[in-house]
């Protein structure tokens, strides 16, 4: 059985005495310190031992930090290259931390590097160094500021960056928590309440992810009788058919009603008359090029759909929902006219007593926030995959409307105009 992973952040001289007790601590609890001082970072003769804790900490399930009243020592360039600097201000509300480079210490990295790894961090702060943050805070924009000393800070010039630090932890969105302690017992007592509440959830979760199953199950089991109670209350065959095909094309004729509506809506019910293959359709619609939505989208999995005149649909769906849409449509479109112009109709004619919101057409290019950067290799996948949709691979369209390139010729889906890759 694997043991949880506990990567003790602080600095090393003055924490001597805590770290120890905290080892001890964690080793009482059946968890697994991890600790640089003490031989639990493997550290690579290859690099500087910066990156090899850098690296450490993303093979760790929590860290545990401890703030005193050192700076550390500033941790190498090379090292700070593991970390997505560019992006801080996503991570917290703190606008100075991380504005010199050069003043971020390595315990102040290792946390940064978890957090961006999705780690949880347990953050305590001496009593001391926690109240001179209070008073750092009502003075740091004045210019008095250089000339204070905070007694519970070792090095004067060190104090701002030690306490733009605790900004920068404090002002995040989640896991902004700060436990003040003035002994190791006060440490021992959070973190043992703060990890036997998380375990007290995770069980109550599971138990109500078990019981919301069940009520999910009996709904569905209820939903399943209605449709054969309805259905066998249908005395016509026609009506019947009519019913039982409103129920199974639903999806599809929402879906591609939302696309030709949002774009071109006279012309929608005609669309969906059409009996043209699904890479067909989508090119009556000029749809060039269909990719992950996973930059600039609200809904998480959601993919966005290019158009030739330079414009573009977002979509709530994955890649692979579009791949069951195009094996829908193949059915749909094989029906009699009769038939699917009775289904359109019945699903149509409910769209305004029910919630649908597949698709929103976007009259601009696909802005820089949601470039889908992509490399050679994922260019290939996503044109394969394209091509496992049925989207036709249509030639690039400037935009001045000029076609470049040859059709016959793509091998790899058109960029955009507006994107990079």
């Amino acid at each position: 059985m694997a043991n949880l992973k506990v990567f003790v952040a602080s600095t090393c001289y003055d924490m001597q005495a805590i770290r120890a007790q905290l080892k001890s601590l964690l080793n009482a609890l059946g968890y697994e310190p991890v600790m640089s001082d003490d031989a639990d970072v493997i550290f690579d003769p290859r690099l500087h031992t910066h990156t090899s804790c850098l690296r450490e900490v993303t093979n760790c399930d929590m860290v545990v930090l401890v703030v005193g009243s050192r700076f550390g020592g500033a941790t190498i360039p090379k090292a700070l290259e593991l970390i997505d600097m560019d992006h801080l201000s996503d991570l917290s509300r703190s606008d100075r931390f991380g504005e010199d480079k050069a003043k971020i210490s390595i315990t102040q990295a290792e946390v940064v590097k978890a957090i961006q790894s999705g780690i949880p961090v347990f953050a305590f702060v001496e009593a001391g160094v926690l109240r001179d943050h209070l008073t750092y805070e009502k003075n740091k924009n004045k210019p008095i500021i250089n000339q204070i000393e905070f007694s519970s800070i070792d090095k004067a010039e060190t104090a701002p960056y030690i306490f733009e630090f605790m900004n920068f932890l404090r002002l995040r969105n989640e896991n902004n928590s700060i436990f003040e302690f003035s002994r190791l017992e006060d440490i021992e007592s959070q973190l043992k309440k703060q990890w036997a509440g998380l375990f007290q959830r995770l069980l109550h979760e599971q138990r109500s992810k078990a019981q919301e199953g069940r009520r999910i199950d009996n709904l569905s089991s209820q939903i399943a009788d209605l449709k054969a109670a309805v259905l066998s209350s249908i005395s016509s065959a026609e009506l019947k058919e009519t019913a039982k095909g409103t129920i199974r094309f639903r999806h599809i004729i929402d879906f591609v009603y939302s696309l030709a509506a949002e774009y071109r809506t006279t012309e929608a019910m005609d669309i969906l008359r059409s009996d043209a293959p699904w890479n067909e359709l989508l090119g009556s619609l000029g749809i060039v090029d269909i990719r992950s939505d996973d930059t600039g989208g609200r809904v998480a999995g959601g993919i966005v759909l290019f158009r030739s005149d330079n414009t573009f649909y977002r979509a709530r769906m994955s890649l692979y929902g579009m791949a069951k849409m195009a094996s829908q449509w193949d059915e749909f479109r094989k029906l009699k006219v009769d038939a699917k112009n009775a289904i359109v109709n019945a699903v149509i004619d409910s769209r305004d007593a029910r919630p649908v919101n597949y698709v929103r057409h976007f009259n601009q290019p696909y802005s820089k926030d949601g470039v889908i950067a992509t490399d050679d290799d994922s260019e290939v996948e996503i044109s394969n995959l394209a091509r496992s949709l049925g989207v036709v691979q249509y030639p690039h369209v400037s935009g001045d409307g000029a076609s470049v390139g040859d059709h016959a010729a793509q091998e790899s889906p058109p960029r955009h105009p507006g994107t990079s890759g």
